[in-house]
């Protein structure tokens, strides 16, 4: 068992949907979460552990303690979603305004960085391996943001995409290659500095990153950051698990290595990999993609439960099988952001779509913990 970690954005607002900034209250009041560039969402992490039912209540526990504190503040809750749904992308509501890293970020990009998502960390020592993994989860990535996309409206309004927040957040730099070694990356990362395409070692916005406590140097980790929010811990913990078991079972089997078992050079995979997260942008579960290994079309959602056939056998091995079994109803039933757009469909508002998954989320946390935490959350 790998260690797993989470770094989960959202948003704070109203119940009626409004999107409002407070992690400049919340940051200075509550220990554990920190502010991003724009004040209307803030973020928490989750420490690095194997267990699954651990990180399920560590994900319950501080949006719990937040849910609390914004009652204090007011009438305030968390919005789900990954994207200023109801409006409010003509203004950039600066959390820190005396960050220069802040005033590059806004003058920049913009609102296109005013996003929420969820961040999966997972613990890699080997360098050479966490290259080799980052390669393949790499180009399997748009499986995974199939998997989480809870984005459809922007200002109030159906965007035409599943993922509106990985349609407009800016992949900075342009180009990322399959990183070959670790020396490769160290060189790739020191050269995007100098040229200033990088203007840190955070500086690196693709779909997934090699990340460590000095980067690019010394690395423990791979860090998918596709995925949009995903509100059901249930869920997260199932995309999670999927992502574990097809690391473990490359950790088994180093040949599943997109260099060497693909038909696709290098540049290639590249370019069919940035074609198939826009297609998982637009259509998700139900976009055609271009599978790595071969080139053939293939719906997303069967890619996906061609994986999870294969995983299967291995998470039950680790004993983590009832931890990714909940992917099936995901595939079955639909996203987020489908589930939202079956309701836009028949004539909800997106507002009141939006007011409907701040209820269900609500209502899915103290479910959650009255039958799984309630004896660990203090």
């Amino acid at each position: 068992m790998l260690l797993k970690g989470f770094e989960i954005e959202m948003y704070t607002g109203t119940p009626n949907g409004d999107i409002v900034g407070l992690s400049d209250k919340i940051t200075a009041s509550l220990d554990g979460y920190v502010r991003e560039p724009d004040s209307r969402n803030v973020e928490y992490t989750t420490a690095p552990m194997s267990s699954y039912e651990d990180l399920l209540c560590a994900l319950l526990r501080p949006r719990l303690k937040l849910r609390e504190y914004l009652k204090h503040l007011g009438n305030y809750t968390l919005i789900p979603g990954s994207t200023l749904s109801l409006g409010g992308s003509d203004r950039f509501f600066r959390s820190d305004p005396t960050n220069p890293y802040h005033d590059f970020i806004e003058r920049t990009y913009g609102t296109r960085v005013v996003t929420a998502s969820v961040h999966i960390n997972v613990g890699i020592s080997d360098p050479e391996l966490l290259m080799r993994a980052c390669r393949l989860i790499r180009v399997e990535a748009p499986l995974f943001l199939a998997l989480s996309a809870s984005s459809p409206f922007l200002d109030g309004k159906a965007t035409g995409y599943h993922s509106t927040r990985w349609h407009i957040f800016p992949h900075t730099p342009a180009s990322v290659p399959l990183f070959v070694s670790h020396a490769h990356h160290i060189e790739w990362v020191e050269q995007q500095l100098a040229a200033g395409t990088m203007q840190n070692v955070r500086h690196l916005w693709s779909s997934v990153r090699p990340n460590g406590d000095r980067r690019p140097y010394d690395l423990n980790r791979l860090e998918l950051r596709i995925c949009d929010l995903v509100t059901d811990p249930v869920a997260l913990l199932a995309i999670t698990a999927l992502l574990e078991a097809r690391i473990l079972q490359l950790i088994e089997s180093p040949e599943l290595d997109p260099l060497t078992q693909s038909t696709f050079c290098a540049e290639e995979l590249i370019a069919l990999t940035t074609a198939n997260e826009i297609a998982a942008a637009t259509s998700s579960l139900d976009s055609q993609l271009i599978h790595w290994q071969d080139g053939r079309k293939i719906l997303a959602r069967d890619w996906i439960d061609e994986l999870y056939q294969q995983v299967w056998p291995l998470a039950k091995r680790y004993g983590f099988n009832c931890f990714l079994s909940p992917l099936q109803k995901i595939l079955c039933e639909g996203n987020e952001a489908q589930q939202w757009l079956q309701l836009h469909a028949v004539g909800f508002s997106v507002r009141d779509t939006i007011i409907q998954a701040i209820s269900a989320v609500q209502k899915r946390e103290v479910e959650l913990e009255e039958k799984l935490c309630s004896s660990l959350v203090a």
